[in-house]
């Protein structure tokens, strides 16, 4: 099993530091995520051949390996013009992550809630065109369902995966999302959650986070009220109300061996004591 850093925290680090730092705090491999200079959120990728040779000095340099690079573009939205330039991005990001020697992807469903039918008709043009792309650089995907996409639930998510129908194409179940991937009811079966994906489930992201949907729905209260906006936390293992017995205990079961990736976000004051501390939860919870 490989544990991973999402870096986001020290994306404001020249990339050369950024790979030192993540080296330093002991951690193998690297989840390259959106940063600005290299990879921003839903714009064209900024590598160029330099970029990408230095990224790949500093692995070579450190012994560091990419785990996987997680794209976002909008790739599902029901407008067509922006669905075909997310793919054009997509094409791009494809083969700087061959270049870079890296054979996994990871990324979102992407689209809207509202237009759920259309965003999906989106989501399955792009997969026509994508796939080939995917298959010929023998790069997997694992996709995740995320609040705010238009497949925002566990279940619904895994048969989507399921009805890709590639053996590269598998599923992410992301920890902190727990309690939207379980959906209008109360709490988180993570348990089965994780049993449901099975042998699909092939990468975790991991961070704690509290249930928005707990104290009769107003553990938060958000203004205007009724509205539509999807809170969640990125969170220390421990400062959240994830159920993390369930969590590793299930995944123990499953004899789960795939990449885990850390991906706190809430603390960038303190992101080294933060990794640091979350990469000693997750070796001691699922290395054995």
């Amino acid at each position: 099993m490989k544990i991973a850093l999402d870096p986001y925290m020290f994306r404001a680090l020249p990339i050369r530091e950024m790979v030192r730092t993540v080296a330093d705090l002991g951690y193998g491999y690297i989840e390259l995520s959106p940063r600005d200079d290299f990879m921003p959120f839903f714009r064209h990728p900024r590598a160029d051949d330099e970029r990408v040779a230095e990224l790949k000095r500093a692995l070579d340099e450190t012994g560091v390996q990419l785990s996987s690079v997680l794209p976002l573009y909008k790739w599902s939205s029901p407008d067509e013009s922006e669905r075909q330039t997310a793919v054009r991005y997509w094409r791009r990001m494809i083969e700087i992550t061959a270049r870079l020697g890296c054979t996994l992807m990871n990324s979102e469903f992407n689209g809207r809630p509202e237009q759920a039918e259309r965003s999906e008709a989106a989501f399955w043009r792009s997969m026509e065109e994508l796939l080939p792309e995917f298959e010929r650089e023998g790069i997997a995907l694992n996709l995740e369902a995320h609040p705010d996409d238009f497949c925002e639930e566990n279940n619904p998510a895994v048969d989507l995966v399921r009805a890709v129908n590639k053996p590269y194409v598998n599923y992410l179940y992301c920890a902190p999302h727990s309690f939207h991937l379980s959906g209008a009811e109360p709490g988180a079966d993570i348990a089965k959650m994780l049993r449901y994906a099975g042998d699909k489930l092939q990468h975790l992201h991991i961070a704690d986070t509290f249930d928005h949907k707990g104290s009769s729905g107003l553990r938060y209260i958000l203004n205007p009220p009724g509205t539509a906006a999807r809170i969640h936390q990125h969170l220390d293992i421990g400062q959240g109300e994830v159920d993390w017995n369930a969590f590793f205990g299930t995944l123990r079961e499953l004899e789960f061996d795939g990449v885990a990736t850390v991906c706190v976000f809430a603390w960038e004051e303190r992101a080294r004591d933060s990794s640091a501390f979350m990469l000693e939860r997750v070796t001691k919870e699922l290395v054995r």
